[in-house]
C-alpha cells in the first residue's frame, strides 16, 4: 500500500464558501481520499484557508476589525462548513501560521542564494491621504484596453489582462477613494522566471503520466513566455520579508511577500 497526500484548493479567507467551492474542488478530493482510504492506503487529506494579501485587509476593514480578528474568526466559520459538509480533512491549517511563515522566508532565501531573486526599484502609487504605498489591488481606475471602469491595479476583470498600477488611466485609493496619489520610488523583491522557462519546460516534458490537457495548458503559459513577477508587497499582514540574518531586510521594512508567492508554499506548510 501507498501513502498518499490529497490537497484541494485552499478557500481564500474573505466570503461563505458554497456549493460552487464545494463541488468544484473539495468534494472531488474528499471522494479520492474516501476511496484511496477504502483501497487500505495510508491517506493525509489537507486543506486551509489562505489569508494573506489586499482582499483580506480590505474586509477585515470594512468590516471594522483588525485583519488578525477577522481571519480568526472567518477561518473558524470555514473550517466549521467543512465539518458540516462532512469533508473528511485530517489536517485544515492556516497560511498565517508558523510553518508557512518558516517556509516561505526559506524558499526565497533559497532563491535568492541560486541567483533567482533580485531586488528592483519599482515606481509604485503612493497615497498621501492614506499615507502608504498602494499595493496593486488598493489601487482601481479605467482599463487602458478596454475602458472598463473599476479595473484593479493587477488586473481587468472585464477583458481579463494581466495590469500594473500605474497602467490605469485616472487611479483612485480603493482604501479611502482619494486620488491625491503621486509614483515614487519603492523596492521591492522579484522572481526571475525569465530564467526559469527551460528549466521548467525540460522537467514538464518528463512528465509522461500527466494528463494531455494538464500538459498544453502548462507548454500555452511557457508559450506565451515568463515574465520576472514582484513577490514583495507593501502591505501590513503576511509573511515578513527578512534579510539573511532572520531580520528585517535592509531598505524592505515593514514588506510582506505576496500571497501569490506565500500561497502555494502552504500545501507544504499545512502538510508539514
Amino acid at each position: 500500500m501507498s501513502r498518499i497526500l490529497i490537497t484541494s484548493a485552499l478557500p481564500y479567507i474573505n466570503g461563505i464558501k458554497h456549493l460552487g467551492n464545494l463541488a468544484g474542488s473539495m468534494l472531488p478530493a474528499d471522494v479520492y481520499a474516501r476511496f484511496k482510504r477504502g483501497q487500505g492506503h495510508e491517506v493525509l487529506y489537507i486543506c486551509a484557508t489562505d489569508e494573506h494579501g489586499t482582499p483580506a485587509e480590505l474586509a477585515a476593514a470594512a468590516a471594522g476589525q483588525d485583519v488578525r480578528t477577522y481571519c480568526d474568526e472567518q477561518h473558524e466559520i470555514q473550517k466549521a462548513a467543512g465539518q458540516s459538509f462532512g469533508l473528511s480533512y485530517d489536517w485544515f491549517g492556516r497560511s498565517s501560521n508558523e510553518p508557512n511563515r518558516r517556509l516561505t522566508q526559506h524558499f526565497a532565501k533559497v532563491l535568492e542564494e541560486q541567483g533567482l531573486n533580485e531586488e528592483r526599484v519599482d515606481r509604485m502609487i503612493y497615497s498621501v491621504d492614506d499615507a502608504r504605498f498602494l499595493p496593486d489591488r488598493y489601487v482601481e481606475g479605467t482599463c487602458p484596453h478596454c475602458g472598463h471602469v473599476g479595473a484593479r491595479g493587477d488586473q481587468c476583470d472585464n477583458c481579463g489582462r494581466l495590469l500594473d498600477p500605474t497602467d490605469l488611466i485616472d487611479p483612485y485609493s480603493s482604501v479611502s477613494g482619494s486620488k491625491n496619489l503621486e509614483v515614487r520610488d519603492t523596492r521591492h523583491l522579484y522572481l526571475l522566471q525569465t530564467k526559469l522557462e527551460q528549466p521548467i519546460r525540460d522537467w514538464i516534458g518528463t512528465k509522461t503520466d500527466w494528463q494531455t490537457l494538464a500538459k498544453s495548458i502548462a507548454y500555452k503559459h511557457l508559450d506565451e513566455g515568463l515574465i520576472d513577477r514582484g513577490i514583495t508587497r507593501d502591505l501590513k499582514w503576511g509573511v515578513p520579508v527578512v534579510g539573511p540574518d532572520g531580520g528585517p531586510r535592509p531598505g524592505m521594512e515593514g514588506k510582506v511577500f505576496y500571497v501569490w508567492f506565500d500561497a502555494p508554499i502552504e500545501y507544504i506548510g499545512a502538510t508539514e
